[in-house]
């Protein structure tokens, strides 16, 4: 923690941009203002090599610019290792918006953002993300074809929570393989941590199944309607962490997994579908590995979601969907294959074989690239968002 104080303190007084974005390899971040409508946002764009960049835009009251310029860094890398993992042909990038997701949202705005997302020619497909709803991508879709989550009606694949919750299953499944030789949660003890979608659609396949659901949410009402419809025991918020289960799943907070938490989780595995479960990434990977405690790294199992908006590049299919994302029991089943072979934290393995593919690709692309230009699945997205 006190790192990341010195960060936050120098950010403050002297951010060095090209720096930056030179250590963290971006290759573009683009600033868009627009006094009239009041915009205000950062497009980062971190690498192109599999294909377009395709992430979502959050709307946030940052506390300052360069909270902002941070925040958008740091998720559009998250994205280029979360479509590489995932086997998909895109890039990693995210937008963010600065204002008050609650007050400042008008169709002036949303439009002028769509403008300059169109401007990329492709190089960035935005979608849906934190404050961010179906109605301000329809917006945004009025002025760019470059945007995915957009509703059912206009060709798009509307909430993702399905996919992304199925996604989250089968890379429990997964890791229940590896624990016990089987992949069936069928008498599983598994502790759920929020009642959200896709808790809840997790909650549905896992009770399917057999498994026995302790779950937890700080809103009451959501937490006892869907222990009521999936025949689960509800338990306090902080009362989650203690219990003596097989499985841990954090479908709702980030940072979960922490000095405090590590003390009282008794479970073989943890997979959920919340993003930055560890609070300190390689010193409580660490420290799990240590444990024995299986661990799904975030960004993969949960990548159902970039799954099914990545589907509409091609016209969108539910069934196809659902079948990529399942492909992600064969994805953690590599990377907890790859931990064990080298000794190493699951989110390392699974970093390590998101940048070999990276590298792969881009050998091929560069080999290519100098005879024919922009080519093979780049070339087909680009072709087919102009037709």
């Amino acid at each position: 923690m006190t790192t990341d104080i010195k960060v936050k303190e120098e950010v403050k007084s002297n951010f060095p941009i090209f720096d930056t974005l030179q250590s963290s390899e971006h290759e573009q971040v683009v600033i868009c203002s627009d006094p009239d409508t009041g915009l205000k946002a950062i497009i980062a764009i971190h690498d192109t090599t599999l294909g377009p960049a395709l992430g979502g835009t959050r709307m946030w009251q940052y506390e300052s610019e360069q909270a902002a310029l941070r925040d958008v860094l740091r998720l559009s890398r998250g994205m280029t290792y979360k479509a590489a993992i995932s086997g998909l042909n895109l890039g990693g990038g995210k937008a963010v918006i600065i204002g008050d997701s609650r007050t400042d949202k008008t169709e002036a705005l949303f439009r002028s953002f769509g403008r300059f997302v169109d401007g990329l020619g492709g190089r960035y497909i935005t979608a849906e993300d934190v404050g961010m709803t179906v109605r301000e991508m329809e917006w945004i879709y009025s002025e760019t074809k470059y945007v995915t989550g957009i509703p059912k009606t206009l060709g798009g694949s509307g909430d993702p929570s399905p996919v992304t919750a199925y996604g989250v299953y089968m890379g429990v499944k997964a890791c229940a393989k590896k624990a016990y030789g089987s992949d069936s949660l069928g008498g599983k003890k598994i502790a759920l941590q929020g009642a959200g979608n896709v808790a809840s659609y997790f909650a549905r396949h896992a009770a399917g199944e057999g498994a026995k659901l302790y779950l937890c949410d700080i809103y009451d009402e959501k937490a006892n309607a869907l222990a009521e419809e999936v025949g689960a025991e509800v338990v306090a918020p902080e009362a989650i962490y203690g219990l003596d289960v097989d499985i841990y799943t954090p479908c709702a907070l980030g940072g979960v997994i922490n000095d405090e938490t590590l003390e009282q989780l008794s479970c073989d595995i943890i997979a959920g579908g919340a993003n930055n479960v560890l609070d300190e990434e390689d010193r409580h990977g660490q420290l799990l590995l240590d444990k024995g405690i299986i661990y799904a790294p975030d960004y993969v199992i949960n990548a159902g979601g970039l799954i099914n908006i990545s589907s509409e590049l091609e016209g969108y299919d539910e069934k196809r969907a659902l079948q990529k994302a399942g492909n992600i029991y064969n994805t953690i089943t590599d990377i907890l294959s790859y931990s064990d072979e080298h000794g190493i934290p699951a989110h390392k393995a699974s970093n390590a074989l998101a940048e070999k593919r990276i590298k792969t690709i881009g050998d091929i692309k560069n080999t290519y690239s100098s005879k024919a230009g922009i080519s093979g699945r780049l070339g087909e997205v680009y072709k087919r968002f102009q037709d």
